[in-house]
């Protein structure tokens, strides 16, 4: 039984990016596997508070996440 974990910075995301973003993992992973794989792929989007993330050392926040969305550098 296939399990996708998925962890955002929260506030990043709409309820229906993360609706997407459910969506198209699990056809990503019954294109692999078959679509008989479809019932039992299971897709958990967790959310990790803002400043609890961190990259390089670095707490990244959700601000920060929205601005490299926009184009610019954190």
């Amino acid at each position: 039984m296939p399990l996708i974990q998925v962890k955002l910075i929260k506030d990043v995301f709409t309820p229906g990016q993360k609706q997407e973003i459910i969506r198209k993992l699990t056809d990503a992973m019954v294109e692999i596997e078959g679509e008989n794989m479809r019932p039992v792929t299971w897709c958990v989007v967790e959310e990790v508070a803002s400043g609890d993330w961190g990259i390089a050392g670095n707490p990244l926040t959700t601000a920060d996440v929205k601005a490299l969305a926009a184009g610019a550098g954190v």
